[in-house]
């Protein structure tokens, strides 16, 4: 995405020119020499400094840890927290971990599967007191669990959170729950067990687990039990956050560069999107779970758990983080309204990259500099996904020509012939694809999949979970 907004190029502009000398290393490769999310073969590789990609993609700031054998090797931070206020990022500057939350409060959850306090595979509702999960067809035959939760296996509804703006009334975590707030109630909406279905309301059900069974709210656990044994000091679940640490958090901005109303959104699901945090702490949190699992620590969980943490099931998910397809690294990433951040850190050794921006246009940017990272200290990954484009005929690729349109906003998508591919255009851009194979292609600016399936007049247009009838050829 091309960004419009004159003040923040300027502002990040003159920012990097007061900035202080940069040394040799790793961090001079993530300032000047950002690599893509993916490459295509026999084409040359583009690298860009970090400063143009900020402008580029219109992110105000960013926030870089990498930990190297089980110490932080280098954090530094980029951009402004605040435009208006040209306030700039700073390593102590608190960002929303956004879905980052889910894997750190999975911590207090296996600590009471470590006290007997819990079992992994007995039903919630067992341990449940202030609110319990609806018994419906789908439970009479499987149990909803906290191994199900955990691995997000537990069949239960809605996906993600959008938060509450400032003027919004924000409901308690039982009122999420039963959809007294801005989002659906959290059911049962297939048998537990059955596949992996991603639910951050189930991470919600886990959060009143964790409140129950310890009879104290979820932040007050997270602070003793997990976050202050780890170091994580200036990290917080407590939502609203409290108006004496407004000056240590960033503002979260829109892709046009407008701040986020309030400055970001209150998130009544604390467990999976209420963390405030900084890279450098979720290093703490990396290492202290690596070291666990070497038998090196018990500050939080013991060897054995955090091996079972780390252990990946049949969807490459861990209790609580994703697990990378080579085994290797434990990873997630976060996206809340204005911002954007990542973090992959291996099981093995003491390694780990975590980057948090303040725009909902950085996901890209996180992804290039951990993939960055990880290439200059030789990590077998993140690594950049290689594009192979094909050769197809102008008489193959011609069968896709036409206007497609989207029945739920009546939204049209153009496409037409490229040089080489195909040439798509809509109201706010267009795109140039080249083919993967016969049916499918890529945006050769960002990499994305466009799909098409059908025949003649049948033809859909397949753009990640949108699907565009073709209206005309």
């Amino acid at each position: 995405m091309k960004i419009h907004n004159p003040r923040l190029i300027l502002a990040l502009v003159a920012l990097a020119a007061c900035g202080d000398a940069v040394p040799d290393g790793p961090a001079t490769q993530v300032e000047s020499a950002l690599l893509p999310t993916f490459v295509i073969r026999g084409e040359p590789t583009p690298r860009t400094s970090l400063a143009d990609r900020m402008k580029e993609l219109g992110v105000p700031g960013v926030s870089v840890a990498v930990l190297v054998d089980g110490e932080i090797e280098w954090a530094r931070a980029y951009g402004f927290a605040e435009l208006e206020s040209r306030r700039p990022v700073t390593t102590h500057t608190l960002f929303q971990a956004a879905s980052i939350s889910k894997p750190v409060a999975a911590l207090a959850a296996l600590q009471l599967v470590q006290e007997g306090l819990v079992a992994l595979d007995d039903d919630v509702n067992d341990y449940l007191t202030s609110w319990r999960v609806p018994v419906n067809e789908f439970t009479a035959s499987a149990a909803v669990t906290l191994r199900g939760l955990l691995t997000h296996r537990a069949g239960l509804s809605v996906w993600g959170f959008p938060g509450y703006g400032p003027d919004e009334m924000v409901p308690d975590a039982p009122g999420v729950l039963d959809g007294r707030g801005n989002t659906a109630p959290v059911r049962v909406v297939m048998p537990p067990g059955q596949r992996r279905q991603y639910s951050g309301g189930g991470y919600t059900v886990m959060q009143q687990l964790i409140a129950d069974v310890r009879g104290a709210p979820f932040p007050d656990v997270m602070r003793s039990r997990v976050l202050d044994p780890i170091g994580m000091v200036r990290s917080t679940y407590e939502q609203p956050i409290p108006p004496d640490r407004h000056g240590d958090v960033a503002i979260g901005y829109r892709t046009d560069g407008t701040p986020v109303a309030g400055g970001w959104h209150t998130f009544p699901e604390q467990a999976a999107a209420g963390l405030w945090t900084t890279p450098s702490e979720l290093a703490l949190y990396a290492s202290e779970v690596q070291r666990a699992r070497r038998g090196e620590s018990r500050r939080v969980l013991d060897e054995a758990l955090a091996r079972k943490m780390l252990t990946p099931d049949e969807d490459n998910w861990g209790l609580g983080p994703g697990i990378s397809e080579d085994g290797e690294r434990f990873r997630h990433g976060g996206s809340n309204p204005g911002f954007r951040c990542t973090f992959a850190a291996h099981i093995d050794g003491g390694d780990g990259v975590f980057v948090m921006t303040n725009s909902d246009a950085g996901s890209q940017l996180a992804d290039e500099i951990a993939i960055t990272v990880a290439e200059a200290y030789g990590w077998p990954g993140p690594r950049s996904l290689e594009r192979v484009s094909v050769e197809l005929s102008a008489d193959v690729r011609g069968r896709y020509v036409g206007t497609y349109v989207l029945a739920e906003t009546g939204m049209e998508f153009e496409v037409g012939l490229e040089e080489r591919g195909l040439a798509l255009t809509w109201q706010d851009g267009n795109a140039v694809l080249w083919p993967l194979s016969d049916s499918t292609f890529f945006d050769v600016e960002d990499g994305r999949e466009v799909s098409f399936s059908g025949e003649g007049d049948a033809m859909e247009l397949v753009l990640g979970g949108l699907r565009a009838a073709r209206a005309s050829m």
